[in-house]
């Protein structure tokens, strides 16, 4: 087949979504990838319990390799990848991140293609700016190109002034055979639910954008899902769930009366960052009340396919007015929107396109 590639791809987990945001977007992109021809291995560390907390199995549209983080294995993994076309390295691989980005440039043979993939990027892009000495402002530059996951022409500007080559976002996006309307389960019953792990960047929208509005809504029952949270001081109506495996996102995104979306605090800052939650609960047919940020409207028509909200009173004042049949009109106009536009079938073939343009331009 014409215009196939090997890609390596080092990225956290494709195996486990334990403490992994990315997992839902890695798997699928690479498994669209796979049904379009191209052959992706997948390397990840034993890292975070990550495989004692596996929720995929063995998968036929990719090779995972698990290495154990030690130096000596990575430096046997990055000089043993000349036989791909492609080398991806991904951010937040949680083991040698920086070692990877110095010494992948060095390795990488005249016919290979480079990409940093950072699925993170405002949080990179913040830390870089912060810190003149940060290792990946010298390295980011031997990339051949820079894909994010989201942040739009914003987070494009801030790579090239860093002296990107080139930066493309990959959004994220729905995969309708693993994300879709489905039974509805007592155990996830609520009028609201959140589901993120607790995180410092994260935890002031949290307090304001769900806490407060259970404070003001003492009549209503929310339901948090995610870990961390155990030690949080909660108001009576928050049920916690706990970590939520990805088996049960549909069950929990069909069973909530609404699911609320909360951005970390650099992902509204740049916009145009639309987390994997957004797309699997649209995906399930749920309601999606959402922090506001900019280019929400490039995904989804404000108050039709989504409701939007600026802080927690706002989220509140929408959920006391919200009826079961308003929630459902919303859900089902957000899934229909979806499946047209936004589904990794789309993003892998935009991804296949920047590959062919970009080896036919080494070349």
């Amino acid at each position: 087949m014409e215009n196939t590639y090997k890609i390596a791809f080092l990225g956290s987990s494709l195996l486990s979504a334990y403490w992994n945001g990315a997992a839902t977007y890695y798997r699928g992109i690479i498994k669209e990838l796979y049904k379009l021809g191209h052959e992706v291995t997948f390397f990840e560390p034993d890292i975070y319990d990550r495989q004692q907390h596996r929720d995929l199995p063995d998968v036929d549209w990719a090779t995972s390799v698990v290495y154990d983080a030690h130096l000596n294995e990575v430096e046997k993994l990055v000089s043993n990848l000349n036989d791909f076309d492609i080398i991806i390295k991904t951010s937040g691989i949680g083991a040698f991140d920086n070692f990877f980005e110095q010494k992948l440039p060095d390795y990488k043979q005249e016919h290979q293609l480079l990409i940093f993939w950072d699925v993170d990027a405002p949080a990179t892009l913040d830390r870089m700016r912060q810190n003149p000495k940060d290792a990946f402002r010298e390295n980011l530059q031997k990339f051949d190109l820079i894909l994010t996951y989201g942040g739009g022409q914003p987070v494009i500007d801030a790579y090239l002034s860093f002296g990107a080559k080139a930066c493309i976002p990959v959004y994220n996006a729905l995969d309708p055979e693993t994300h879709f309307p489905t039974a509805t389960n007592p155990a996830f019953e609520c009028d609201l639910a959140f589901l993120g792990n607790r995180l410092p960047d994260r935890e002031t929208r949290v307090e304001d954008f769900f806490i407060n509005a259970a404070q003001q809504l003492p009549q209503k029952q929310f339901l948090l899902g995610g870990s961390g949270w155990e030690n949080k001081d909660l108001p009576q109506n928050i049920k916690l769930a706990g970590h939520v495996y990805t088996k049960d996102h549909n069950a929990l995104n069909c069973t909530a009366l609404a699911v609320l979306n909360i951005s970390r605090d650099s992902m509204a800052a740049y916009g145009f960052s639309p987390a994997t939650r957004v797309f699997e609960a649209a995906g399930a047919g749920a309601c999606i009340i959402t922090d506001d940020w900019l280019g929400i409207d490039y995904f989804f028509e404000p108050d039709i396919e989504i409701l939007v909200a600026k802080n927690g009173q706002e989220v509140a004042d929408i959920l006391a007015n919200l009826t079961p049949e308003r929630a459902k009109l919303i859900g089902s106009a957000a899934l229909k929107r979806v499946l047209r536009d936004h589904t990794y079938t789309l993003r892998a073939e935009e991804v296949q396109a920047i590959f062919k343009q970009y080896i036919t331009h080494k070349n």
